[in-house]
């Protein structure tokens, strides 16, 4: 049992689900305590150990009905179909098993592994020699539902389906040699044609079940394509929860980046002057190379991000993503604006990030339903904030640049940009509509050092990539 659940928390994770080998092994305690006998308590004994979000569930009971309901249910039903193409009952049937058990024993001592176990039903067995004969042709390759023919026909010639006819073919050949009285012999002839038949749709519905396990894995990731290109402002509820997902996997990307980058910066640089300069005194010998181990100081981060209705969501979206990297920093202060600003950088220390982001947004801090006045807003924050920003801090900007034909106050920006180590604006606009109506990007843009279309999550993407990328703007902001 602790090899399936290996490989089924193997199966978990490449649908998304993360488990780790210490949640896998309380998996494995908890079910050697309560047992196998009773599905629906297996199941809930691994939902218990292995599920941490409440969004894995339907992916969980999906999965855990394909490999536990998988090979061993199918063997299972087949086995069951048989009895029921006999016209047997269970008890007449497992007399009849008790005769064929009688038969092999008799008569049956040539017959391969793979006849006996289905001869005698042994479920265990034909699903251990099924998964064997699935491991040598690599049935885990099989990613199409078109390759489905290619797979069953390769399976079955593994399984040896050829040789196993003429064996039962001899087989029942040699029980007819017998001649038994009349009426006196089960219909052994009945059951071997029902026992290949069986054998053979199990096959085929073995391959079905492994398409079925990659295409729900397919079906995913072309669904994540799909609204990795789709604007955050026509996200559905669904999708909003999806891109959650997405976001934070982008968030512990960047922070496993930022982590690496940081332990080797602590091992220090190979520094060539000191290493000859400590070497002089002793002509090269011995030679003791001599390292930078400059301290280097967390950087600072302001997010100053518009919540209007435009650009609510792909707000959201960015808070979320500062929340997640807020140890990274040695100060992380957010802001919100829509014609006033207000800062709710206290919400993020003291919720989670959805009760944090729900607080925000509601309204208790500005009145999100206010026409949008980035002028004004830039000229509250100067007033009243200015002194947040430093040499070490990176200011980023989320908002369209769309100002109802109001002040543009972009002086601000530039006095923000002359104290800042520098400042990122990300508009969450097609580029091609800059500039036009009451955009002020054109305006703003002069005094940033990036500014980047942002309004889905492949952009969202690219923009992370550079910002993490080996150029001294990177190495500015990561510190």
């Amino acid at each position: 049992m602790d090899d399936k659940l290996v490989e089924f928390s193997d199966l978990l994770r490449r649908n998304g689900v993360r488990v780790s080998i210490a949640e896998m092994l309380d998996a494995m305690a908890a079910s050697r305590l309560t047992g196998l006998a009773d599905r629906e308590t297996f199941r809930s004994t691994l939902r218990t150990t292995l599920v941490k979000r409440a969004i894995d569930g339907p992916v969980f009971d999906e999965l855990f009905d394909l490999y536990f309901g998988g090979l061993g249910a199918l063997i299972k039903q087949a086995g069951e179909n048989v009895r029921q193409g006999l016209r047997m009952s269970e008890a007449e049937f497992q007399a009849f098993l008790d005769r064929m058990e009688q038969l092999l024993q008799e008569h049956g001592r040539e017959l391969s592994e793979l006849a006996k176990a289905l001869l005698r039903n042994d479920d265990g067995r034909l699903e251990k020699l099924l998964k064997q004969a699935a491991a040598s042709i690599q049935l885990s390759r099989l990613q199409r539902p078109m390759e489905e023919g290619h797979f069953a026909q390769a399976l079955a010639r593994a399984l040896g389906l050829d040789g196993l006819f003429r064996e039962l073919e001899d087989f029942r050949r040699q029980l007819q040699a017998e001649q038994p009285a009349p009426g006196q012999e089960p219909p052994v002839d009945e059951y071997l044609e029902q026992r290949m038949r069986a054998l053979e749709d199990l096959v085929r519905r073995y391959v079905r079940s492994e398409v079925e396990k990659r295409d729900r894995k397919m079906r995913e990731e072309q669904r994540l394509r799909e609204l990795s290109e789709k604007s955050f402002a026509y996200l559905t509820n669904d999708e909003l929860d999806r891109m959650n997902q997405a976001v934070t996997r982008l968030a512990q990307r960047l922070k496993n980046i930022i982590a690496v980058r940081r332990r080797r910066a602590r091992r220090g640089r190979f520094d060539v002057k000191k290493t000859l300069r400590h070497s002089l005194a002793c002509g090269g010998v011995p030679f003791k190379l001599k390292f930078d181990r400059r301290r280097r100081e967390k950087p600072q981060v302001v997010v100053l991000c518009d919540v209007s209705d435009s650009v609510r969501n792909v707000s959201r979206f960015m808070l979320q993503f500062v929340y997640a990297l807020q140890d990274l920093y040695s100060r992380v202060r957010s802001f919100i604006f829509v014609a006033d600003i207000g800062e709710i950088t206290e919400h993020f220390r003291e919720h989670d990030a959805s009760s944090a982001l729900e607080l925000a947004l509601r309204g208790e801090v500005i009145n999100v339903y206010a026409h949008s006045n980035f002028g004004r807003a830039f000229r509250l924050f100067f007033e009243e904030h200015i002194a947040a920003v430093n040499k070490k801090t990176t200011v980023i900007v989320l908002g369209d640049g769309r100002n109802n034909y109001n002040l543009p106050h972009d002086w601000c920006l530039r006095e923000i940009r002359q104290r800042a180590r520098q400042l990122i604006w990300l508009n969450p606009e097609s580029r091609q509509t800059w500039g036009f109506g009451d955009s002020e990007m054109e305006r703003y843009a002069v005094y940033c050092d990036m500014v980047e279309e942002c309004r889905n999550l492949n952009q969202l993407y690219r923009v992370i990539d550079r910002l993490v990328s080996a150029g001294s703007a990177t190495r500015r902001m990561l510190g």
